[in-house]
């Protein structure tokens, strides 16, 4: 400090601090030698606090407003000086202004994820991440626990430590709720409730306050995810038999209206169709069951005869004979369509058929043009 600093100090009889930062919590009054004039004037903003240093330990703190600098009005540093009454000396000490403001939108997050088990999925990985609102209520406990000597305190200062609090609890209330992994979305409101009382305490061993803890999401792999989607998609869809008719059907019309379409379009048609007659037979044998000591095991099942369609140049099949008079029923096979099964010896109209031509028989034939 320089000799015009020096002087300017001396002459100085008003303490205060104009907080033009959005971070600061404490930041320490300049003063050369810490030497303060009997009867200066302190002035404490609101929202701020002024905590007296003497030796290294608290002497002093002020609320906000303006405060005359005298012996009636500071009780424990009178004390520690041994000032009589009337004893109009400068006096040494150092000021610290606390910020007792709330700082808001602060971030907590998992950086790792929490492993958890769930009644229903087992073993799962979950991360959170969330918003909280802190503020000093014991300047001298915070002064003498976290700032130390430094002469300038921001939030950067204390901010992972609250962090790694925060989420180290967190993964304690997780694991002890039990809330299944689906329904932790409707617990958010009881879940942060629960987690705040949980670091309060702990905030409070700081001089700090948690005033709003906010638990904004709770996410599972993506792998996870992906695979309820799945589920959620299976439980629309509904009767996965009925499904595959459906689509089965829905192929062949469009099949039928596009007859000039590529050859692999038509092999695929077929592949689909097939496996699709397949599934279907699968989806209505019944299950099996444990046989009886009186009773005799159930016949062997009739052998289907199964059909190949061939349109366009394209083949298709095989189809049971339920499956071919439903395609007949749409109009998709007529009786000019070529068909073969086991045991001809070449491609011939399905009308030349008879199970087939039984069936045509119940469709009319196209309009005269």
């Amino acid at each position: 400090m320089t000799l015009w600093d020096k002087a300017v100090a001396e002459l100085l009889d008003i303490i205060e601090w104009h907080d033009d930062t959005a971070d600061t919590l404490v930041w320490r009054f300049p003063r050369y030698d810490n030497e303060i004039k009997y009867g200066a004037q302190l002035i404490v903003r609101q929202s701020q606090a002024a905590v007296f240093v003497n030796q290294g330990g608290i002497a002093d703190v002020f609320p906000s407003g303006r405060h005359r600098l005298i012996t009636e009005n500071l009780p424990v540093l009178t004390t520690l000086k041994g000032w009589k009454y009337g004893f109009h000396s400068p006096f040494k000490a150092e000021i610290y202004f606390v910020n007792t403001r709330n700082f808001t939108n602060l971030k907590w997050g998992t950086k790792n994820p929490v492993i958890l088990r769930d009644p229903e999925f087992g073993p799962v990985r979950l991360r959170s991440f969330g918003t909280y609102v802190v503020r000093v209520v014991d300047p001298a406990k915070f002064v003498r626990e976290i700032v130390g000597t430094g002469a300038h305190f921001t939030l950067e200062g204390i901010t992972d430590q609250l962090r790694n609090l925060i989420v180290t609890r967190f993964a304690d209330l997780a694991g002890e709720s039990r809330i299944p992994v689906v329904e932790l979305a409707a617990s958010y409101d009881e879940l942060s409730g629960a987690l705040t009382r949980k670091v309060a305490t702990e905030f409070l061993e700081y001089g700090l306050e948690v005033t709003k803890l906010l638990i904004e999401n709770i996410s599972l792999p993506l792998e996870v995810e992906q695979a309820l989607d799945k589920r959620s998609s299976m439980g629309i869809i509904g009767n996965l038999d009925n499904y595959v008719k459906f689509q089965s059907a829905n192929a062949l019309e469009t099949a039928a209206a596009n007859p000039g379409g590529d050859a692999s379009a038509g092999v695929g048609m077929g592949m689909g169709f097939a496996m699709a007659n397949q599934l279907g037979k699968m989806m209505t044998q019944p299950a099996e069951t444990q046989p009886q000591q009186a009773t005799p095991p159930p016949l062997p099942p009739k052998e289907e005869t199964c059909y190949y369609v061939g349109k366009e140049g394209k083949q298709a099949g095989p189809f049971a004979l339920d499956a071919m008079g439903a395609y007949i029923a749409r109009g998709a096979i007529t009786r000019e369509t070529l068909v073969w099964k086991s045991g001809m010896a070449g491609w011939e109209p399905a009308g030349q058929l008879p199970e087939l031509a039984t069936l045509l028989a119940n469709v009319p034939p196209p309009l005269p043009r």
